[in-house]
């Protein structure tokens, strides 16, 4: 089924507004969602294929305004694909199954698309996690020069590896829980209480079962340690940080605030002391950035004094701050204090995951287009 509408940050309907057709949507019987420009040419030359991803429980539209917004804009650069493999209930199923699914998909996309030369990512709660699970198994290395050449480190920035064979540009989260969300305030429904935090650990798997293990860092697959603690290095045959390295750009944006599903810390990869102080908007243009900062990448291992790593629990969030902080990235926090009604689902504002009830969030897609090029 094909499917034609227009553009425009306040066009979000099919057909609406008056600008004419930008944009075209393929569903494809291989999975998942095709938006590109209506104009021949303009859909002819892009050759920068971005992926989005939604989160737990989700579903291909709700990136729907978000891939119209970047292909109306963008008409001649990119072809937008929505996922749908891992949609509703497959959810629960954990970031490896879904990561692999994910995989799959992609390669699907760009085995049917031989013009496409770039890649990008922009992936919405635990679809980041997911998406970054994708990568490893994606990574492809640079081809060695001769059997002499040394064996490549990952963090240094002449690491020119592919992304199954194309350029990786933006690898772009939007209120992923990179820390998880066990303890720490890192799920703030949960009141910041350790009791409440304690026994959500242990029946979290009922709920949400292998992808909330996962999620709160309690599996223990074969004795291994927890997923997203392996996802802080390259394991096995899982390159996860090379693949990381590789992206031009790696992108953060959190809710500072009313994020009542992931905490402020964990979507922006920060300890408590490095949440940065804000007061207002940065510009008109974006009322809802509130601070930006480029944090670049260090190679220092060594976590925190142990004498401030007061648990377990703690001692792991550490490690997974340690490691993730060894390559850049740009952070942009975000805040929707001053919306008396569409704040309280800042977790879905910050995506627009619906067009009417959720548009406040616009700002937020127009400063991931405005930047996507740079």
């Amino acid at each position: 089924m094909v499917r034609e509408g227009s553009g425009g940050m306040g066009d979000v309907g099919d057909g609406a507004g008056g600008r004419g057709r930008a944009w075209t949507e393929e569903e494809s019987v291989n999975g998942g969602t095709d938006v590109r420009s209506s104009s021949g040419s303009a859909a002819a030359s892009a050759d920068h294929l971005v992926v989005m991803v939604h989160g737990i429980l989700g579903s291909t539209d709700d990136w729907k305004f978000g891939a119209h917004q970047f292909v109306s804009r963008l008409p001649d650069k990119v072809v937008v694909h929505c996922s749908e493999k891992n949609m509703h209930s497959l959810t629960l199923d954990g970031v490896d199954v879904m990561g692999e699914r994910l995989a799959k998909e992609v390669i699907e996309v760009i085995n049917r698309k031989p013009d496409l030369r770039k890649i990008s990512f922009i992936a919405h709660s635990v679809g980041g996690l997911v998406t970054r699970y994708t990568i490893g198994r994606l990574y492809r290395p640079p081809k060695r020069k001769s059997l002499e050449d040394p064996q490549c480190d990952p963090y240094n920035d002449n690491h020119k590896g592919t992304i199954y064979g194309l350029e990786a540009m933006n690898f772009i989260t939007v209120a992923t829980p990179h820390l998880g969300s066990r303890g720490n305030k890192q799920v703030p429904f949960l009141f910041g209480l350790t009791a409440i935090e304690n026994i959500a650990s242990r029946v979290i798997h009922w709920i949400f079962r292998r992808t909330g293990k996962h999620l709160f860092l309690v599996d223990n697959d074969e004795g291994k340690p927890p997923l997203l603690q392996r996802m802080v290095d390259d394991c096995d045959d899982l390159q996860f940080m090379s693949a990381l390295q590789v992206f031009r750009r790696r992108v953060i944006y959190s809710n500072v605030g009313y994020d009542h599903i992931v905490g402020w810390r964990t979507s922006s990869i920060r300890r408590n002391s490095e949440l940065p102080k804000w007061e207002n908007s940065l510009s008109e243009k974006y009322p809802h950035i509130v601070y930006e900062e480029y944090s670049a990448g260090s190679r220092n291992d060594k976590c925190m004094d142990d004498s401030l790593v007061i648990d377990s629990c703690d001692l792991l969030e550490e490690q997974l701050v340690t490691g993730l902080s060894r390559l850049s990235w740009e952070k942009v926090d975000v805040s929707f204090h001053n919306s008396s009604f569409q704040r309280f689902a800042a977790h879905s504002v910050i995506q627009v995951k619906d067009p009417i009830m959720h548009i406040e969030g616009a700002d937020v897609i127009q400063h991931m287009i405005d930047h996507f090029l740079t």
